[in-house]
């Protein structure tokens, strides 16, 4: 019934056409691109609580006279990767049903070769089923936001690569747009990919759930285009306490989307602007005590500005390694970290 009531969604936007889509498309980047918002930190009790009471208790869909959605482009996306039967792929992509979700390793990506869209279409399940959380312990997901861009996220994959250290980035959709050799590289190197909307406005993206949910679905064709497939992951820019109602949380589950947002956080994106050193600090004072299920989910980013967390990244690791963590990317099965 569910699937039924977004294929009518979807149906109903691929009429409207090109010129509808058009009115509600953000503008064209272009190379002097401002600095994204300044991500706010997340108060992790608080935001367990507001997010147990916002969970709407039944799915619903958003209307129909909200502004059309995004369809599937008529164009042939990039086709996955196909598995080499001599050497296993670094990630997972589902099938039709989600059957092959299920994975015991928390550092294998998972993603989807259908968008949101194409699924309703074509009567597939939209909704990601109920699964249980990783049982590994102790796990860090260094997670990276805002990216990518040509500065300092190279500098951050040469040494997640020295260091053997898988990770997961949360991209914006102009930035991949700009710099989609820097995504493949990303993707090539066994790290995640996870959506963080197109263009991490504030204004705009918490003026609406709709607007919201265009942003992810337009971002997911883009990173769509450029790898064969999207992620199932996504992640609210400035969090999802204070920013998020129930409409929020009940068009993500609909459309099979899982938000994490963290429990450590470097600060590097806060007024300020800590050096190295306080950053290492910061990680080392909220890992002193156990974290929900042993996730810690550990709030960086990825862009020019980002120098001190490029020199901390290293002693992050060594630290975290000392006290007994492995590391993982943000998959749908990945505990909350609240």
């Amino acid at each position: 019934m569910l699937g039924g009531l977004i294929f009518c969604l979807c149906v109903t936007a691929g009429a409207i056409g090109k010129l509808a889509l058009a009115k509600v498309l953000p503008p064209k980047r272009d190379a002097a691109q401002p600095s994204v918002q300044t991500e706010v930190q997340t108060d992790a009790k608080k935001q367990k609580k507001e997010k147990e009471s916002a969970k709407p208790s039944a799915p619903t869909q958003p209307s129909p006279t909200q502004p059309a959605q995004p369809v599937p482009t008529t164009q042939a996306p990039t086709t996955p990767p196909t598995q080499n039967k001599s050497k296993p792929l670094p990630y997972l992509i589902v099938d039709k049903y989600f059957t092959n979700l299920r994975t015991d390793n928390p550092a294998t990506p998972i993603y989807d070769q259908y968008t949101a869209t194409e699924r309703a279409e074509l009567g597939l399940p939209v909704e990601i089923p109920d699964i249980e959380p990783y049982a590994e312990k102790k796990v860090a997901y260094l997670t990276f936001d805002d990216g990518p861009d040509l500065t300092n996220t190279p500098k951050i994959l040469d040494i997640l690569k020295e260091q053997g250290v898988p990770a997961t980035f949360y991209v914006v959709g102009w930035r991949a747009e700009e710099n989609p050799d820097m995504i493949k590289r990303i993707f090539n190197e066994g790290h995640a990919i996870g959506n963080h909307t197109y263009d991490h406005n504030y204004d705009s993206l918490y003026s609406a759930p709709n607007e919201f949910l265009w942003q992810i679905l337009h971002t997911d064709e883009i990173l769509r285009g450029i790898l064969g497939v999207r992620p199932l992951i996504v992640r609210a820019p400035g969090g999802t306490y204070g920013m998020f109602t129930d409409a929020y949380w009940t068009m993500l589950d609909a459309y099979g989307y899982t938000e994490h947002d963290w429990n450590v956080c470097t600060n590097d994106a806060t007024e300020e602007r800590p050096d190295a050193a306080r950053q290492i600090e910061y990680v080392n004072a909220q890992t002193q005590w156990p974290k929900k299920d042993d996730a810690a989910i550990v709030l960086m980013h990825c862009t020019s500005d980002k120098t001190e967390t490029v020199k901390a990244l290293p002693e992050i690791i060594r630290l975290l390694r000392a006290k007994g963590y492995t590391f993982g990317v943000v998959t749908p099965m990945t505990p909350q970290p609240y």
